[in-house]
């Protein structure tokens, strides 16, 4: 069940070689990892970006050209890869994230691969996918990780990824994050990762909304969201992102909500009024969890600050930080929802870069 792939953004100096050097070692790898393993999915080529010129040329080498290691045409290609990353930069003081720059990497990607008959129903797997390139780093720019703002852009970025799925014809098996555990560094030291010492940042709980929707996507519109082209072209620079993600399976509906802007400045609350319908019509009334993600819910990083910054942590405040890293309820959410004709509606309030689920 693994999924193997030859090299990292060989379309950057990480290749030092020609492109025909690069298809030649490609060719010699696959083919030794099908002869140990005949059931291995194999595929690439994981460029930086959209891959260009590169990635063209290495499609039509692995479907059309000679095969350097079997002579035959063509090389196994079982999915397509690539990176998609944003641009964050600091703007009169603040932080404003580039979520168009990603969204219009993976837009040119879903269309080179739709141009391709012989990739119709293929995997797509963006191997990198993050607000920007380098989680090893630190700076001003970056200071969105630790809260709420790379938790929004999150949710507001993942749901435009199915959006441009559908729009494209793509088969899109999945989105990873470059991010990992940097050890015996301070809390919050500003690195893109989903923990700190341990404990799960805000980031980490938008996956754990993810983790609980269904498999069966339903359809969802809002009328305060970003439309998808606008918000390619131009990011979410005038009003804020007001969205929604919906699934469902047997027996529940799952909706995840967000309020995002490119801009890491203070807004108002949004007044959120969800309706839902196609419930069954026989219900009277629904159990309802709200899951929250803001500055008072399944947040470590403001819990952390508001004891201070502690550099170092006793057991009682350890206890605190990790107890407020877990996804959270609202407590004053009501248990159930009435549901009238197989209608259901709820009214919230939703704070800027704020996640519900």
């Amino acid at each position: 069940k693994w999924w193997w792939e030859v090299w990292n953004e060989a379309n950057i100096p990480y290749w030092s070689g020609t492109p025909e050097e690069f298809y030649k070692l490609h060719d010699y790898a696959i083919a030794g990892v099908r002869r140990a393993l005949p059931t291995a999915r194999v595929g690439g080529p994981d460029s930086a970006g959209s891959g260009g010129k590169f990635m063209t040329d290495f499609l039509d080498h692995c479907l059309r050209s000679t095969n350097y290691a079997t002579g035959e045409k063509g090389t196994p290609i079982d999915f397509v890869s690539f990176h998609a990353k944003g641009s964050p930069k600091m703007i009169d003081g603040h932080v404003r994230m580039g979520i168009s720059n990603q969204l219009r990497t993976i837009e040119t990607a879903f269309a080179t691969f739709a141009s391709y008959p012989e990739l119709k129903g293929k995997p797509v797997v963006i191997g990198e996918s993050d607000p920007e390139g380098c989680a090893a780093c630190q700076g001003p720019q970056l200071s969105y990780r630790n809260g709420t703002m790379y938790s929004s852009y999150t949710a507001a970025v993942f749901a435009r990824k199915h959006d441009l799925a559908d729009r494209y014809g793509i088969n899109l098996e999945g989105a990873l994050t470059w991010a990992f555990t940097f050890e015996n560094q301070p809390w919050f030291a500003g690195f893109r990762q989903v923990a700190t010492n341990g404990v799960a940042m805000p980031v980490l709980n938008v996956f754990r909304m993810y983790s609980r929707m269904g498999a069966a996507r339903v359809h969802a519109d809002s009328s305060a969201e970003v439309p998808l082209d606008t918000i390619v072209k131009d990011g979410v620079r005038g009003d804020p992102d007001v969205g929604a993600l919906a699934s469902r399976d047997a027996f529940r509906v799952t909706i995840m909500v967000w309020h995002y802007h490119d801009d890491d400045v203070p807004g108002p609350d949004a007044a959120v009024s969800l309706a839902v319908s196609g419930l069954p019509s026989d219900l009277s009334s629904a159990k309802l969890t709200h899951y929250r993600i803001d500055q008072n819910h399944s947040n470590s990083y403001a819990e952390w600050l508001r004891m201070g910054s502690p550099i170092a942590m006793n057991r009682e405040q350890y206890d605190r930080v990790e107890a407020a890293s877990e996804l959270t309820a609202l407590k004053n959410a009501p248990a159930t929802v009435s549901v009238n004709s197989g209608n259901a509606k709820l009214d919230f309030s939703l704070p800027r870069q704020g996640v519900s689920l």
